[in-house]
């Protein structure tokens, strides 16, 4: 499970998500970090519609909508830095290099960068290592 799955298909992506969500070793190829964002994108416009529609047929002071989208983005940060940090690894970077999500705009360029760098075969350094050691 630490390995990147190379042309994951699509449920893959979000199932290795969730079975990988705190993990921040090993790495994440393009297509699990790709597909993830797509799932994640359209999981959140589902939620914005069901929570607008519940806004509209229940008025009131509270903002379903919103809610859903906050509880949607909190249950998913964590996961996403991991797998941040795992495809870090796949180009053989540091996963420190995640930290530039704390700047906004910086964020959401580098993460477009890192998802558009393909893999460097020198990234199976943060491989697990094997029975006689790293490299063997």
């Amino acid at each position: 499970m630490w390995a990147p799955w190379y042309n994951a298909p699509f449920v893959q992506g979000f199932t290795r998500f969730w079975k990988k969500y705190v993990r921040f070793d090993g790495r994440a190829s393009q297509s699990e970090y790709w597909y993830w964002v797509l799932w994640f994108a359209i999981a959140s416009v589902v939620l914005g519609i069901v929570g607008g529609i519940i806004d509209v047929v229940l008025p009131g002071d509270a903002d379903v909508s919103n809610l859903f989208g906050r509880l949607w983005g909190l249950a998913c940060a964590l996961g996403y830095i991991a797998l941040t940090v795992r495809r870090l690894h796949d180009v053989n970077l540091s996963g420190w290099f995640a930290l530039f999500f704390v700047i906004p705009p910086l964020g959401i360029l580098f993460s477009l960068v890192i998802g558009c760098l393909g893999t460097n075969p020198q990234g199976q350094r943060f491989d697990r290592p094997t029975v006689a050691g790293y490299g063997s």
